[in-house]
């Protein structure tokens, strides 16, 4: 881990500024001001480096970031980097230097002269009391006064106890956070707010410890969920925004060793976060200079949302706080264990998700049908689509003219025009009962469409209740499969599509029969684990009045068992028998009766 650690960092040294305080990799496209995003490049390799240098690792090249320190704080300097000010990125940037000066200021805070040390604290203490974005970020000004009484610099206390009693309302219970007042239950809750939690439990728990108690309870708490999110083999599922953090998403295992929380056996823990590194180095995720680039599964500039600049990738260097622990520490002397066998369903209601193990635990289904987010690009599909996989990712829209450019796999769409097609953007009277997921949604004022999700590993099923206005075409995705490897088998026709290929096995049957089958070829680099896919889809006309559409989905990886291990529940090996339209190897679909007696009365689907 310390070679994985100085190996994301050396290419960056070649591209500091002349001062030092800034990192230029690449033209800033974000919203904040290049002076900011410079800093999020200078500043954000901190959260490996100062791990690394607390649990005794080497670094070569810390006198340059001490020397971009002290010229990013000078007023006087030409690459200072501007006062810290209200909801300011400069302010998300402090928490790395104060967690730097907290747990090894010999390396950034020691060998500074006076006049560079008082400048550094003044810029920091500026950050104290500056309005935060009303989210995690009030955990910015906790971090930055950690490492301010590390340094020994004297503050005023209060405004940092005012921002963790405003975080402190947004637990919800369980062990979930809100990230704020939203509806998004999403990975800042693991790397956010459990993770900058769980480092305050551990720097500031003899002073605070009454909190420290309820903020490590906490995590202990969230890990039985968190847990579900990550495959046999350590790949977590794609979800929401900030993708491209990447392996961020395995911090919290990390946080809770440094801060002692043994919420699952420590070889469990470190199991978790070690097979999440190692599927990451797996990926295509460097350029050719080593820089880690925008996107998730390979260098994707589209997923981006508007606050990611070149250097924001490097807050994945969250994920190595356990280096800051000695050689003795049982997270480290644990021999690493595999993922315990779960449940093949876990309904998560503070998620508004179901989570599906398949394939063994070899692939994760996210079911999803209560969260949305308007804020950032391509939110609604970041989070409302139907079903997020660990193996085939999602799909965010390549512009807004047909099927190809909207690549709506895992999602329902409709169009009153056959060109502009709408999908679920904001669901709302969102319920789980009886594992069954239920979301209601209006893509006109006129149309209103109740979705039932109900997972039945590897399958789920989907049944909506469309009632309209206005005459409607629609179109209901499976999975987006890697379309580069030749499929063995593809095929659509009356209530049905699929594709039988090495990259996998998706299918989506219509229950009905009133729909058709469709292959839809979105455009590239609209996926976001593979450049090319191919979604199969379902394609519908529907009058005015009210309609029933409901189909099977079903993606299976084709990825050979890592290891024996006994089936999770709700699943069984596909044999070789054919699915009921035939053609393709694959378990049989439910049929609609597994949902019936769950859906409310009305509903026209009738059981023998």
């Amino acid at each position: 881990m310390r070679e994985l650690v100085t190996g994301l960092v050396e290419p960056l040294v070649p591209r500091l500024s002349p001062g030092r305080a800034r990192l230029r990799l690449g033209v800033n496209t974000a919203h904040y001001p290049d002076a900011a995003a410079e800093l999020e490049a200078f500043a954000r390799p901190l959260w490996g480096l100062a791990p690394l240098a607390a649990g005794g690792g080497s670094f070569g090249h810390w006198e340059l970031w001490r020397a971009g320190l002290a010229a990013g704080t000078d007023p006087g300097h030409e690459e200072f980097w501007g006062p810290v000010t209200d909801v300011d990125q400069r302010l998300v940037e402090t928490a790395a230097i104060g967690l730097a000066l907290a747990i090894a200021p010999e390396r950034v805070w020691d060998p500074l002269t006076g006049r560079e040390r008082d400048r550094l604290a003044a810029w920091l203490t500026g950050a104290l009391t500056v309005r935060p974005a009303d989210n995690n970020w009030h955990f910015f000004p906790v971090l930055v006064g950690l490492g301010l009484d590390r340094a020994g610099v004297r503050f005023d206390p209060a405004p940092v106890r005012a921002r963790l009693e405003r975080l402190e309302s947004f637990a919800l219970g369980g062990g979930w956070y809100s990230d704020g007042p939203t509806a998004q239950r999403d990975y800042y809750v693991p790397f956010a707010m459990h993770y900058y939690g769980l480092v305050h439990a551990a720097l500031a728990g003899d002073r605070d410890p009454g909190r420290a108690e309820r903020l490590r309870e906490r995590a202990g708490s969230f890990a039985l969920d968190f847990q579900h999110w990550f495959t046999r083999d350590g790949d977590a599922v794609p979800f929401g925004r900030s993708l491209t953090y990447r392996f961020a998403q395995g911090a919290f295992w990390g946080a809770l060793a440094f801060a002692g929380v043994e919420a699952l056996p420590w070889g469990e823990v470190r199991g978790h976060l070690m097979r999440h590194l190692r599927r990451w180095r797996e990926r295509p995720i460097l350029d050719a200079a080593g820089l880690l680039t925008v996107g998730y599964g390979y260098a994707q500039p589209t997923l981006a949302e508007q606050y990611n600049a070149p250097g924001s990738p490097y807050w994945a260097l969250k994920a190595f706080l356990p280096l800051a622990l000695p050689a003795e520490h049982p997270f480290w002397t644990a021999a690493e264990e595999p993922a315990r066998p779960l449940a093949g369903v876990r309904v998560q209601p503070h998620a508004g998700a179901a989570l599906m193990r398949c394939e063994q635990g070899r692939q994760v289904v996210m079911l999803s049908a209560g969260q949305h987010n308007t804020w950032v690009r391509h939110g609604a599909a970041k989070y409302a689509k139907f079903a997020y996989s660990t193996h085939f990712g999602f799909s965010v829209p390549g512009g807004s003219h047909g099927l190809e450019q909207g690549a709506f796999d895992s999602t329902l769409a409709l169009s009153d025009d056959g060109t502009h097609w709408r999908p679920c953007e904001v669901p709302r009277d969102f319920s789980v009962r009886d594992g069954l997921l239920h979301a209601r949604w209006s893509p006109w004022p006129d149309v209103e469409v109740d979705t039932w999700l109900l997972p039945h590993p590897p399958w789920h099923l989907r049944v909506h209740r469309l009632r309209t206005g206005r005459r409607l075409l629609s179109a209901e995705g499976a999975f987006a499969v890697d379309r580069d490897p030749a499929a063995r088998h593809a095929a659509a026709g009356p209530g049905h599509a699929r594709v039988d290929s090495p990259a996998g096995l998706c299918v989506i049957e219509d229950l009905t029969g009133a729909r058709t089958g469709e292959l839809v070829h979105p455009l590239p680099g609209t996926n976001v684990m593979v450049p090319r896919t191919v979604i199969p889809t379902l394609r519908g006309e529907h009058g005015p009045g009210e309609h029933w559409p409901a189909c099977a989905v079903l993606g299976l990886s084709g990825l050979a068992p890592s290891e024996p291990g006994p089936h999770e529940s709700g699943w069984h090996e596909p044999g070789p028998h054919e699915s009921p339209a035939g053609g393709l190897r694959g378990p049989r679909p439910p049929g609609i009766e597994v949902v019936s007696a769950l859906l409310p009365d009305g509903h026209p689907f009738q059981v023998p």
